[in-house]
């Protein structure tokens, strides 16, 4: 009986049953009814009734021992019938609640429970809806967060291989220069000069090495710090003064204006990074004579800058660190090559959008940062 599917375990169970209870009142009646009396009346011919008691034992065995086949027959079948009826009744709902437990073991986004009552198979059906329907919610939560930390995995790994590759480059000018100042080659001997060109060198790692640890730092999935409610509209002109000074001595128009306030509930923090970086860059890529205007709306920022475009073919190398335009590959004029890829980097952590794009009239680049999500 163990092995047995639900829906013959369910029929044996109650065909057993009601077969004991037939043979059992089948079995009480031909005990008992025999012993019965019954009152005889009859009637004389002239109107007197008279009545009398008869033993009907014998013929009460008789009748009912010659009705047993047929009655125990019909009741066999009767609950032959009503077994597969009971079974079906209660042994369908459970295997469709099978099936589609086997549908949602293999991850059927489509598998659910059939609710045809409101009993308790009803609400098993409900319930475990409820639980898969969970189940898939968080799966799908949990395949998002994989993609976003296997996203903040790769990023690292990049970031790391092209530090690796940026800090090679002066480490190897370093070592080749004093090993030819030890070796007193050629114009080397003049230690005094390339001491002064190690030390500078030297500071330029050091630099370097701050930059790439400060970047690092960076979360490259969630926001790296807590939110705050601020307006960007109060903040800004002291976020700009710095820049101001440096626009100035280069001979460049820096003008900052707000047209309204800008409330946001960010980092602020990350923000203001993001800010100065994309400021450090207006000023240090606008020649002398241009000009370089920041603008503030409710919704969104632009900063503009006078220069020669960036052509198209380099727009989508410049937010990947280290990364430097041909016209700019020295360091002292270049940068770094890591403000724009922290730009990009903070910018995603807090669900911003932005686009860098270059001007027509005048020629130029225009950065725009929204602060709707």
């Amino acid at each position: 009986m163990k092995k047995l599917k639900l829906f013959p375990k369910i029929f044996l169970y109650t065909f057993l049953v009601m077969l004991l209870v037939t043979l059992a009142s089948h079995l009480f009646l031909y005990m008992f009814a025999p012993q019965m009396q019954i009152n005889a009346s009859r009637f004389l011919e002239n109107g007197v009734m008279m009545e009398t008691t008869l033993n009907t034992e014998w013929i009460i065995q008789d009748a009912i021992f010659k009705a047993l086949p047929i009655s125990l027959a019909c009741s066999v079948l009767v609950s032959l019938v009503c077994s597969l009826i009971f079974s079906r009744a209660m042994a369908v709902p459970i295997k469709q609640i099978s099936i589609t437990t086997e549908q949602m073991e293999q991850l059927d986004k489509t598998a659910r429970c059939p609710v045809n009552s409101s009993d308790e198979i009803g609400v098993l059906a409900c319930n475990v809806n409820s639980l898969y329907a969970s189940l898939l919610s968080t799966i799908e939560n949990l395949e998002e967060e994989k993609k976003k930390v296997g996203e903040a995995e790769q990023s690292k790994i990049d970031f790391l291989r092209a530090a690796s590759h940026e800090l090679k480059t002066p480490v190897t000018a370093l070592h080749a220069i004093l090993e030819n100042m030890l070796l007193g080659i050629g114009k080397y001997k003049d230690r005094d000069t390339y001491l002064v060109q190690c030390k500078e060198i030297a500071e330029q790692l050091s630099s370097m090495i701050q930059e790439v640890l400060e970047t690092s730092r960076l979360d490259f999935t969630q926001d790296v710090q807590i939110s705050e409610p601020f307006d960007l509209s109060d903040t800004l002109p002291t976020l700009c003064e710095p820049y101001k000074l440096i626009a100035k001595a280069n001979q460049i128009d820096f003008s900052v204006e707000i047209h309204e306030g800008c409330p946001l509930d960010l980092p602020k923090r990350n923000l203001e990074k993001i800010l100065a970086n994309l400021l450090s860059n207006a000023v240090s890529y606008t020649k002398p004579g241009s000009k370089v205007s920041v603008v503030l709306y409710a919704d969104r920022i632009m900063i503009e800058n006078e220069c020669t475009p960036i052509p198209q073919e380099a727009l989508s190398h410049l937010f990947e660190p280290f990364y430097r335009p041909d016209f700019a590959r020295n360091r002292q004029d270049g940068g770094n090559g890591l403000g724009l890829y922290i730009v990009s980097t903070l910018s995603k952590a807090m669900g911003l959008s932005y686009t860098f794009e270059p001007m027509a009239s005048p020629q130029g680049m225009r950065f725009l940062l929204f602060f709707t999500k």
